[in-house]
C-alpha cells in the first residue's frame, strides 16, 4: 500500500509541479550553468546505494589543488533561495517513482556515515528513505544527530499511512515556515563524526 501511494503521489506532483520544475530548471541553468542536477551516492534500504537528485544550488569552485572550497564559500544566494524553499529537493520525486526513495521516511545522509552507526542508528536503513521524514518536522537540521536518528527509529517502529499523512502535511507547514533549514553555524546539516557518549565509554573502560 506504501509503494502504491508512493507511485501514486508522485506521478501527481511531476505533473502538477512539472510547470515550477521547468522554471527551477531554466534559473539553475541561467545562475549555476550545467549541469542542472547534483547527483550523489546515498544508502537506502538495507544500505544499498543509490543516486539521489537534486538542482544544483552550488558552484563547482575549487582550490588551487583542485579540491572544492567549503560549502560556505561555494553556495550562491541564489542557491541558498532554493534550498531555503526546499526546491532543490523536488527532483527526488523521480527517486521516489523509481523505487529508491519514499515520499516519508527517514532522510538518506551521506554513505560515510554508515559505518558511524550505532546497531540502533543503523536500524533507519530497514525502510526506504524518504524526502521527509519525521526529523524534518520536528526541527529538521537544527536537531542534533541523536534526536534525528531517535526520531527516524521511532518512525521505523511506528511507520503507518495515517502517520505518513501527518508527516506529510506538517511538511508542508515546515516548508512554507523555512524552518531548520541550517544547522547552527553550518550551510545546510553538519556532519556526523560517530557517537560521542559511546566513544567515551569506550575510552573509560580501556
Amino acid at each position: 500500500m506504501k509503494r502504491l501511494l508512493d507511485i501514486i503521489i508522485s506521478i501527481t506532483a511531476l505533473i502538477l509541479l512539472s510547470p515550477i520544475f521547468a522554471i527551477v530548471a531554466y534559473k539553475v541553468r541561467k545562475n549555476l550553468g550545467s549541469p542542472i542536477f547534483f547527483y550523489q551516492e546515498r544508502p537506502g534500504k538495507n544500505g544499498k546505494l543509490f543516486k539521489m537528485m537534486k538542482f544544483r544550488s552550488m558552484k563547482d569552485a575549487t582550490d588551487a589543488h583542485g579540491n572544492p572550497l567549503p560549502d560556505e564559500q561555494r553556495i550562491t544566494p541564489f542557491g541558498q533561495k532554493l534550498r531555503s524553499t526546499s526546491l532543490d529537493e523536488m527532483p527526488q520525486l523521480l527517486n521516489v517513482l523509481k523505487g529508491d526513495m519514499s515520499v516519508v521516511g527517514p532522510r538518506p545522509m551521506l554513505k560515510e556515515f554508515v559505518e558511524l552507526y550505532s546497531p540502533e542508528q543503523a536500524r533507519r536503513l530497514e525502510v526506504r528513505p524518504g524526502m521527509t521524514g519525521l526529523a524534518q518536522i520536528s526541527g529538521r537540521n537544527e536537531l542534533d544527530y541523536e534526536e534525528r536518528f531517535k526520531c527516524d527509529v521511532w518512525y521505523v517502529d511506528n511507520q503507518s499511512i495515517l502517520v505518513d499523512f501527518k508527516i506529510m502535511f506538517k511538511t508542508v507547514s515546515v516548508m512554507t515556515n523555512r524552518e531548520g533549514i541550517n544547522a547552527p553555524g553550518h550551510v545546510g546539516p553538519s556532519l556526523f563524526k560517530g557517537n560521542e557518549t559511546e566513544a567515551k565509554n569506550d575510552e573509560v573502560k580501556s
